[in-house]
């Protein structure tokens, strides 16, 4: 392992009170004998955006390109090579320049040691742009290889334009597949997709991979907040966002962790909860989006934390920490900023709907992150757009 010289900050905040900003107070500078490391420096993975477990007790942690190859370790730590799960490059679409599109999203399914299923999310080569939702199977004759001739579409999921895809995938502590979507691209959301719950872009749907409904791949959960209405798409849980990058559900408590990628000014932590209309494009972080926005109501869902573009310009969601090896980080959503390269904590009461502590880890050199994941232990690890892979540790 590569050590980097990290100090953190521990700054206490001012609790999130309905739709009043969140106010610094008391900030406490402290060193913690928590370090940021980088592992597996062996590694090499163009663009590795996804880092997860398949939950099935091999304590296997698998890593995805952006490319649309995905490795797998024998371990968190292994010192051997990645070996290749699965290789479905010429069915994704990604290139430099556009660099939103490509493999975005895998998540095994939670019975996956007994029925052997996955899924991922990837921009397909045909044009103009489209999503998809795929399921996949491992190998009959040997189950640590996938198969790529096992793939069946889940849903299809035209896009716009090549950026604001979106693109985690992840299964809640309810068994459902949850879809993260960005709201399909360009500037200024010119569709007026976040708002419109008669598309499925700019929202995050829940759907049932376990049954299917006529005509589709999946089937609708009937406690969806919109299955009764005519004027929206039943898939949709949540809307009202412009790019989610990424989504991850905290294994203690359920809840649905997202950072959406802000535009003029404001980057947002939210807490998805059944229904919330997010506020994109209508809202900015907790702040009217331009002249065409509105002021704060019940009508919308407050971002939990927020930041400016003095602070970073691109948020990377993250996973609350749930491991064993660093009990202060217990509870605490780790997070990062893809052009300030920063890496952040943010502890939360949930009960009280308050932030009660954030961390701010300090480097010499800024890590362009592009994705957080855990493995089975629960311990988190995150990404930089080099190929580098990085976690924490005392």
């Amino acid at each position: 392992m590569n050590r980097l010289s990290w100090n953190v900050l521990v700054c206490g905040l001012i609790g999130f009170i309905g739709v009043g900003p969140l106010v610094a107070r008391d900030v406490i500078e402290a060193k913690t004998n928590v370090e940021v490391v980088r592992v597996l420096d062996h590694v090499e993975i163009v663009r590795p955006i996804v880092v997860t477990h398949a939950g099935d007790g091999s304590d296997r942690l698998f890593i995805a390109s952006q490319y649309g190859t995905i490795y797998s370790l024998n371990a968190p730590y292994s010192e051997n090579d990645p070996e290749e799960f699965l290789d479905i490059q010429e069915r994704v679409t990604y290139n430099d320049r556009q660099n939103e599109e490509g493999f975005l999203g895998m998540a095994f399914h939670p019975k996956f040691k007994e029925n052997g299923l996955f899924y991922v999310y990837y921009t397909t080569t045909e044009k103009p742009h489209v999503s998809v939702v795929s399921q996949f199977s491992v190998k009959k004759d040997d189950p640590t290889q996938a198969d790529p001739g096992s793939e069946v579409e889940v849903m299809r999921i035209p896009q716009p334009f090549w950026n604001h895809n979106g693109g985690t995938i992840a299964f809640g502590e309810d068994g459902k597949l949850y879809i993260a979507l960005g709201d399909g691209g360009a500037g200024n959301d010119p569709m007026g997709n976040g708002q419109n719950l008669e598309t499925w872009l700019g929202a995050i749907l829940r759907i049932d991979v376990d049954q299917k409904d006529e005509g589709k791949g999946y089937g609708i959960p009937k406690d969806n907040p919109f299955v009764d209405r005519n004027d929206a798409k039943p898939e949709i849980w949540a809307y009202g966002l412009r790019n989610v990058w990424r989504m991850s559900f905290d294994r203690d408590t359920g809840h649905c962790w997202v950072g959406d990628v802000g535009q003029d000014v404001w980057e947002e932590v939210n807490v998805i909860v059944k229904g919330g209309n997010y506020g994109w494009n209508l809202r900015e972080g907790q702040h009217q989006f331009k002249d065409s926005g509105v002021d704060a109501s019940d009508k919308f869902v407050e971002p939990i934390y927020e930041y400016d573009h003095e602070v970073g310009k691109s948020i990377t969601g993250g996973n609350v920490y749930r491991g064993s090896k660093l009990p202060e980080l217990e509870g605490v959503y780790l997070y990062g900023d893809y052009v300030s390269g920063k890496i952040w904590g943010l502890k939360y009461d949930h009960d009280k709907k308050e932030a009660t502590a954030h961390y701010t880890f300090e480097t010499e050199t800024p890590i362009a992150v592009i994705t957080f994941g855990e493995d089975e232990a629960g311990e988190v690890y995150f990404t930089d757009a080099a190929g580098r892979i990085f976690s924490f540790a005392k």
